[in-house]
């Protein structure tokens, strides 16, 4: 019996031989090398968000999805889930409160609209923020509110007051205007002209989906993200290209064969949705519009699984969990797999706060147990965001393997015998 072959069977050993065989042909190294050696071409110009690479990228796994047999997702008529990202950029502010000229720099406009061009009978609600402890959350609060405001910052913020211009993320659509204006003053009359800069820009997910067959309204979610960091300066080999091997061609290399090994299985009682997430580099964008395209309350559980090409801390047949203590996700997937030889443990690196950082964190904060899966060394990963996260030094064995236990640990999810526990919402 070769040593590969007893190296599963000890793993799964609850498993029969012939179904052992058929998820080795399905799942293994020399497949996860296939897409990697794709994925993590210097041909792919490290998949950077807004460049031709990353159309690449998608038209490779876009076929692989095709291959796996797998549907569209709700009405889309093909695999890519497009969006448009809206950036603005302030070109000139100024206003006046109570004949009064406010400075430009106490201004600060979030909002879609190239000419803005509002006064006290613009129908806006005054908002007053006195002294806070954190003027950010205050802010956000009211953003995030989607009505016109004019916010009223008092002087006692003026330290603060700048940061807000961190606020302006690209939107998906056009956001009610928010207008932020450092004074004392108690308006009477108001009016303000803001001119930005609007930039759009096109992105998408890819997105494919294995219908359900007794529970086809509860979702399971596999995902991770295919863009990374593109083409920088040369490093001292002269390599300009960030490959992204491990980060996340290795989470997208999955993906792609969870889809496959589920589909020729083809006894999912739950629907599942397999996502591969565009400009998470950049600030998750995609996974958050994603979210808004799915009801949390019909999400059962989110398999995010990023970087898992290398050892993990504990070494070989292992990996840990983000917000493990969060929910009982990652008990059910070691009970799961209880009598092999691998093992899922909590996140050992809390102080990153990984939960809230890749693209399971918006799904959870509404509710959802999306959780990521990984095996980085956070404290000591040589390769991270490094043109050195080559494909050479991912472990496809290990890598396989990886994969096999997030199928097999998933089983009951996906059959609808299990159901994680709901995750606190957060803001």
């Amino acid at each position: 019996m070769k040593k590969s072959v007893l190296v599963f069977l000890l793993l799964f050993g609850t498993f029969s031989f012939s179904f052992a065989q058929n998820i080795g042909k399905i799942i293994n190294a020399g497949e996860a090398e296939r897409i990697e050696s794709v994925l993590a071409s210097d041909s792919m110009q490290g998949r950077k968000t807004f460049t031709p690479s990353i159309d690449k990228a998608a038209d490779f796994i876009s076929a692989e999805f095709k291959k796996a047999g797998l549907q569209y997702f709700g009405d889309l008529q093909s695999y890519r889930q497009p969006f448009t990202m809206l950036q603005s950029e302030t070109v000139s502010a100024s206003g006046k409160i109570n004949n009064i000229n406010i400075d430009s720099n106490n201004i600060v406009a979030i909002t879609t609209d190239e000419d803005l061009n509002i006064d006290d009978k613009s129908g806006y609600t005054i908002v007053v923020i006195d002294s806070t402890p954190n003027l950010l959350r205050s802010a956000y609060k009211l953003i995030t509110d989607h009505k016109k405001y004019l916010v009223l910052v008092s002087s006692l913020n003026d330290k603060n007051f700048s940061r807000l211009k961190f606020l302006n993320r690209p939107s998906f659509d056009h956001q009610p205007p928010v207008v932020f204006v450092l004074t004392d003053e108690k308006p009477a009359s108001w009016h303000f002209e803001i001119k930005n800069k609007i930039t759009s820009s096109a992105l998408a997910n890819i997105v494919g989906v294995l219908p359900g067959k007794s529970r086809k309204n509860e979702y399971v979610i596999f995902s991770a993200h295919y863009d990374h960091l593109g083409v920088g300066k040369p490093d001292a080999n002269g390599d300009s290209i960030y490959n992204g091997a491990n980060d996340d061609a290795a989470g997208t290399t999955a993906v792609i064969m969870l889809a496959r090994y589920f589909s020729k299985l083809n006894n999912n009682e739950r629907t599942l949705i397999f996502v591969t997430f565009t400009a998470e580099e950049i600030g998750g964008f995609g996974s958050q519009y994603f979210s808004k395209q799915i009801d949390p309350e019909k999400t059962m559980a989110m398999f995010n699984i990023e970087m898992i090409g290398t050892e993990s801390k504990w070494g070989e047949n292992s990996a840990y969990i983000t917000g493990y203590e969060k929910s009982d996700f990652g008990k059910i997937l070691q009970q799961n797999l209880k009598g092999s030889g691998f093992h899922f443990e909590p996140d050992p690196y809390p102080k990153q706060n990984l939960f809230y950082r890749s693209d399971n964190a918006t799904l959870a904060a509404l509710g959802v147990p999306a959780h990521t899966i990984s095996t980085s060394k956070m404290d000591n990963e040589p390769n991270y965001h490094k043109q050195s996260d080559e494909i050479s030094t991912l472990d496809m064995k290990n890598m396989a393997e990886i994969i096999k236990a997030i199928a097999i640990s998933s089983k009951t999810i996906v059959d609808g015998t299990d159901t994680p526990a709901r995750v606190e919402k957060r803001e």
